[in-house]
């Protein structure tokens, strides 16, 4: 499993800025850590998520949310495609 750092956090809560998307970490009841309000594009990530855990569900809600990666800058789309696919590999099990 990736060990994901702030930095990496940082660069995907800017692509949500670019997006349009606000990203806020609040405590909650959320079954599945995040809480997407689509009609005010706000995210809202369970606070007592560490790094990791936030890295992985804002991409998770990328995936959901983002049809067409070129509306994104191209460093926010080259990190993004990098990112992905670093982390699906990180999940296919040893062969």
């Amino acid at each position: 499993m990736n060990k994901f750092t702030k930095p990496t956090l940082q660069k995907l809560e800017q692509i949500f800025h670019e997006l349009e998307y606000s990203v806020r970490y609040e405590k909650g009841t959320f079954n599945s850590g995040y809480c997407l309000v689509e009609n005010k594009k706000v995210v809202v990530v369970n606070k007592f998520f560490e790094t990791d855990g936030r890295v992985i569900v804002l991409l998770e809600i990328l995936d959901r949310i983002l049809d067409d990666d070129s509306l994104l800058t191209e460093k926010s789309r080259v990190f993004y495609r990098n990112l992905l696919k670093n982390h699906h590999e990180s999940l296919k099990p040893n062969a």
